[in-house]
């Protein structure tokens, strides 16, 4: 059991290696601009393949919307472009999903940051004591 896990999980780690250059270098759909992959997640038989991504430049839903239905549209593209590149005997199915963690971690890095400095403003924060 421990040894099936591993090997998914260098498949996940095989794959968003491949898939963050494969993207950058090869996908020329406007829509998709600048992408990171920030996960890869294997099904056990190692059919499917949800890749979760965050777009610097999609800043509206609608934008992140179009990301998502040029990356999954280019699926096939990649799956093929992996195939041809890797050793692998079936590469599985890809499917796309916007991350939204690293957006809300930003705002949340925002609040926090608004927060100390109206503590700051009121004087309940005491900033030489957080230096040491």
């Amino acid at each position: 059991m421990a040894k099936e896990y591993a090997r998914t999980q260098r498949v996940a780690d095989f794959l968003q290696r491949e898939l963050a250059a494969l993207i950058q270098h090869e996908v020329r759909d406007p829509r998709v601009g600048m992408v990171s992959i920030t996960g890869v997640d294997v099904s056990r038989d190692m059919g499917h393949a949800k890749v979760y991504y965050t777009s610097m430049s999609a800043n509206s839903t609608d934008e992140s919307k179009e990301c998502n239905e040029a990356l999954n549209k280019a699926a096939g593209f990649l799956r093929s472009q992996l195939s041809r590149e890797s050793s692998m005997r079936m590469v599985p199915q890809l499917r796309f999903y916007f991350d939204s963690s690293v957006g809300r971690g930003r705002d949340m890095e925002d609040l926090i940051r608004k927060a100390a400095d109206s503590d700051r403003e009121m004087g309940l924060r005491d900033d030489s004591a957080e230096e040491q």
